[in-house]
């Protein structure tokens, strides 16, 4: 009776142990990830100074960049971060900065404009603006005084001639051909004299004029033998003198 009494007390303790036990939890372990970092992106900046310029003049380019490993310039190459060149292009041009780095590239421009002289136009010389300018005095028959409808003209020449003291000249007395030869070199020395005569009143100094009489000569009109051509051959012209 004493062991069945044993035998069941071990029992029922064996249930109350079972009903007891307890499950250990087991902890988790967190993997923590390390934020990615980003580099920053390169800027650029890029100017010239002046922006405008003529053929042979120069200009100053500069720029700036910030985070680049490396910046280089299009016709230029290699560069500093930061800094400054002296530039005289022979014409307009486009400069392009590249910047580069961890965080990526950044690009920037400047241009110039260089003003180029047309070089399809000659220079106009002063013996050219002579020839422009200088105008023949025309005179009556058989006369040497400047006509009322010359003295214009001649005043005109004579301003040139005042803007440009430098200008030396030969005033040539010619004639229509009519008459003889030694009266009409006669009458073409007088025509160039007295054109002489009005310039120097009018300021020009006589030792940037000589005359000479060429008569009959060299006429200008030789299709006709009438008035239409003698009054064009009745004059008085310039010849600029080095």
């Amino acid at each position: 009776m004493k062991k069945l009494y044993a035998l069941l007390l071990a029992l029922a303790f064996a249930v109350i142990m079972t009903g007891c036990h307890h499950t250990i939890a087991v902890a988790k372990t967190e993997t923590k990830t390390t934020p990615k970092i980003t580099p920053p992106s390169p800027t650029a900046t890029m100017k010239v100074t002046p922006d405008t310029v003529d053929k042979g003049q120069s200009a100053e380019l500069s720029w700036s960049t910030q985070n680049a490993a490396t910046v280089t310039i299009d016709g230029v190459g290699a560069v500093a971060a930061t800094g400054t060149r002296r530039i005289t292009p022979g014409s307009s041009t486009t400069y392009h900065l590249t910047a580069q780095g961890e965080g990526g590239s950044s690009e920037a421009s400047a241009r110039i404009t260089v003003n180029v002289p047309d070089t399809t136009t000659s220079k106009v010389t002063i013996k050219d603006l002579f020839a422009q300018n200088m105008k023949d005095i025309f005179f009556n028959y058989d006369n040497f005084d400047i006509r009322t409808d010359e003295t214009q003209i001649a005043n005109a020449d004579a301003d040139f001639l005042a803007k440009y003291p430098s200008v030396k000249m030969i005033i040539e007395g010619h004639c229509d051909e009519r008459g003889s030869d030694v009266y009409n070199m006669g009458l073409g020395e007088n025509r160039a004299t007295a054109v002489k005569e009005l310039l120097v009143q009018r300021g020009i100094s006589p030792d940037r004029i000589k005359i000479i009489s060429l008569g009959k000569e060299q006429p200008f009109c030789t299709t006709a033998e009438d008035e239409s051509c003698w009054q064009q051959n009745r004059r008085v012209h310039f010849v600029f003198s080095d």
